[in-house]
């Protein structure tokens, strides 16, 4: 079992566990980064050509944060999720994209609907804290 996050009562599952693990994040970041290839405005936000690495980042990102491997702290440090956001123009446009997009994703999840409730909560929360622009 995961390490479990503060707050997280030991003994129980963390959310990482209850949802399945590895292999539902994978999917989740898969789903949501096929949608992200094929539109081109949010593509845009992406400067590498091969999408896997942010792929990769996200997933790491998700796992951690949901109670599983620490992997991405240890490969990469403190998330500061808008620090590293901030050389990239996200506009409340971007952001409902972005989110149409992973809410898509979620859905291919089947997840318990207070599971799915949590995971799109969080995930809204986190986009609308990486704004940092006016639509124009």
């Amino acid at each position: 079992m995961s390490e479990q996050p503060q707050g997280q009562p030991a003994g129980e599952p963390t959310f990482y566990d209850r949802v399945g693990g590895h292999e539902t994040f994978v999917k989740l970041v898969a789903e949501f980064y096929r949608g992200v290839a094929s539109d081109e405005a949010l593509r845009a936000l992406y400067p590498e050509e091969d999408l896997g690495p942010a792929e990769e980042r996200l997933r790491m990102f998700l796992e951690q944060y949901w109670g599983g491997p620490k992997t991405y702290s240890e490969q990469r440090g403190h998330p500061r999720l808008r620090m590293r956001h901030m050389p990239f123009t996200v506009t409340p446009t971007q952001r409902d994209r972005w989110l149409a997009h992973m809410n898509a994703a979620i859905g291919t999840l089947h997840l318990a609907p207070m599971d799915e409730e949590l995971m799109r909560g969080y995930l809204a929360h986190a986009a609308n804290f990486m704004v940092n622009a006016h639509d124009e």
